[in-house]
This record gives structure tokens, sequence and C-alpha cells, in this order.
């Protein structure tokens, strides 16, 4: 789960970290006020979305005055930003963060996250920070340091040390810096985060350091602890085939293609959507039902592939386990029985209790296509989903 900038800040605050003075925003009327309440002669206009490199796409506003500020506020208000991080629908800005402006010195980047092949948080830094990071990742990897924290002890006043040497940070600012660096991994071990990112990390003329923006996000199977980060969940900006999932228990991750699938187990589902693809279509989504996929929790992960009006053709594909295919047999005659069903289906049932699982679906007397190996079954999709094609064309 992400969160926006300035829930990211108000989080990083509460450890130490120096933050620009700023307010929340729902309306040009309210960002004027914001301005008036942080004082000074410049402010900075932010889109709140959940999304890098706003300020490529014009999601960032220096203003000097508050006519200007009422201006960029009802620019950015209902805009709907694209980025590289987005992709082309994009991601509409319903709030804003006004900020006091910062003199600029020097920009840093600096992140802290997840290493799952090292199995350990690793601290990321470069002298270079801004917007173009991901650039300098690319063609100057060895201006990006990075330092990896041993679990069991946890980020060490050396390991800070370096990271500041390697940063640029003057002397003079040494102990700032640490203060700072050790607080936003606190702030990440304390509330479960997954990365949290500072960029820029600015260093002002008056020599303070400062996170000038901030990403955080956080691990969704921790939140049943850490009730006050679920709070800050802002449905507006996620997926809304896969916020309906989550909120439904499913697992599931929407995609562009137009084969429709349901699937146990989260290795078989990307096994299948191989075979889709190797087959010459698209898969719509992942859809992980889990081991323990009742009738309902069937018929709702079919509403769920359904609801996206690009699927031309469904594959359910269930390796009972733990699971039975009757069961599965059963969830998908009711669903089919229930649902208005306008896209071929196609079915393959594999392991306990398949035989009966199959005669279920075969008594249904429902247009169901039936398969044997996941192969057959991917290719069966395809077959069916391009006749859909064909006809609508035709």
């Amino acid at each position: 789960m992400d969160i926006h900038e300035y829930q990211a800040k108000e989080i990083l605050a509460e450890y130490g970290v120096k933050i620009a003075d700023g307010g929340l925003a729902y309306s040009p009327e309210e960002a004027v006020q914001r301005t008036r309440e942080i004082g000074g002669s410049v402010w900075v206009v932010k889109a709140q979305i959940h999304s890098g490199a706003r300020g490529k796409a014009g999601g960032v506003i220096i203003c000097k005055s508050h006519d200007e500020v009422e201006a960029a506020a009802g620019k950015l208000l209902g805009k709907r930003l694209v980025t590289h991080q987005t992709g082309p629908a994009g991601k509409v800005c319903y709030r804003l963060y006004v900020e006091a402006g910062t003199e600029i010195a020097k920009e840093l980047y600096f992140c802290l996250l997840v290493d799952r092949c090292a199995e350990r948080i690793v601290m990321v830094g470069s002298a270079q920070g801004g917007m173009d990071i991901e650039t300098l990742a690319a063609t100057q990897p060895e201006a990006i340091t990075k330092i990896y924290i041993e679990p069991s002890v946890g980020l060490q006043d050396f390991q800070a040390r370096e990271m500041a040497f390697a940063l640029g940070i003057p002397v003079s600012m040494l102990n700032a810096a640490v203060k700072t660096i050790k607080g936003i991994y606190r702030a990440m071990r304390a509330n479960d985060a997954s990365m949290v990112e500072v960029n820029p990390l600015v260093i002002t003329a008056k020599e303070d350091l400062i996170a000038l923006d901030a990403k955080m996000g956080f691990d969704d199977n921790a939140l049943f602890r850490r009730h006050r980060i679920a709070e800050l969940r802002d449905k507006t900006q996620e997926d809304p085939r896969e916020m309906a999932a989550a909120d439904r228990g499913l697992s599931y991750v929407g995609l562009d293609g137009d084969i429709g699938c349901m699937i146990n187990g989260a290795g078989l589902a990307m096994a299948t959507m191989d075979m889709i693809k190797l087959a010459g279509g698209e898969p719509a989504n992942f859809l992980d039902v889990g081991g323990g996929a009742s009738p309902e929790r069937t018929e709702k992960a079919f509403r769920l592939v359904l609801a996206d009006k690009n699927v031309k053709a469904m594959l359910v594909n269930i390796f009972a386990g733990i699971n039975r295919c009757d069961w599965i047999a059963e969830g998908v005659v009711q669903a089919v029985k229930k649902i208005d069903m306008k896209v071929p289906l196609i079915v393959r049932l594999s392991g306990t209790n398949v035989d009966e699982g199959r005669r279920i679906i075969a008594e249904s007397g429902l247009p169901i296509i039936m398969a044997e190996t996941l192969a057959e079954a991917a290719e069966k999709a395809v077959q069916a989903r391009n006749e859909v094609v064909a006809n609508a064309a035709g």
C-alpha cells in the first residue's frame, strides 16, 4: 500500500526528520489559506497522487503570490497526471499539498527498501538527487551507494556516517545527517514499511537537512497490526479492480489484456499467464483465489474478473490439492447461472476429485468449454477470444 507525500512527511517528522512547513488543501481557496498560515513569499503547490515524477508531469508549481497559488490549485485539482509510473491512464489529483519555498543549496537522493534477494534492508543514496535518479542509475551506477543493514543489529551509527560521507554532506552537518538517516530507518521499521524514498533530500542555504519530498510503501500483510497506516489508504489512487479484490480477500492484479483468469495458486497463475502469451493471447489479470475457494468465493472471483469490460474470454484453471475440484465446479456452475455470462468460458480442472468436478460441469448443461491440459486450455481460450473479436468486427 502506498500513501501520499504529505502523509509520509507527517510520519517522518515524528521520528525527527525535518520537513518544510506545509498544509493540505482540497480547493483553491484552501490553498490560499494554507499560504497565509505558512507565511513567507514563495510557496510550492504539489499535486498529491501515488506516483513519482510529478514535477515532469506538471504536478509541482512554484508560486510567488496568492493569485498564483489560487491559479495553480485550480489547474491541478481534478487534473489527470500521466507519468512513467502511472502508465497512460494516469491518476487524477483530488488534493494538494502547499509547502513553504526552500532555498536549496544541494539536492541528494536517499532511500531505504527491502532487498528480497539479500533478505535485508538496503540503504541507497546518491549525491546527485533530483528528478532524474532513474537516468543516473542507468548511466552512472557508480554514483549510487548501497549499504546493507544486518537485521539482527539494525542500522549502526557508522553506517549512517558512511552514507552521509557518500552523499557529500559537510562535516559540520554530520550529526544532523546521522539523526535524519536513523530517523528515516526507525520510521520504516516501526511502521512495517517496505520502502521509504526521500528525493530530494536537500541541504539548504542555512545548512539544514530537509526531506523535500517523501514516498512510503507498506507491506499489505502487516496492515492488520498497523491500523493507523491502513487508515491512510486512498482508494481514489488505486485500480478499482484491485481495490475491490482486496476488500474481498482476493489477490488480484489488473493487466492490459482481454483473457480473464481465475486460478488457485500464485505459481500456477504465473504459468497460466505465460501459456496464454505463448498461445498468442494477452491475460487481462492475475487472480489467485487461494487454496480454500468455496463456491461463494468462486462466485466473487467470477464477478470481479467479468467486471473488467475488456475481457473477451475467461479461463478457469484449478489444480486442487488443499481444495477440491467438485467444490470449484459447483462454484463455477453457481456463478455462471447467477451471472449473465456474455463471454466464452474455458475450464481446466486437475487434482482432488477431478472426475466429480468434470461430471458436475458436464451435467450442468451450460456452454462451458472443458480442457484437459494447461496448454490446451490456453489455446482454447485464445481461440475463443479471437472468435469473439472476429464476430464483433464482422
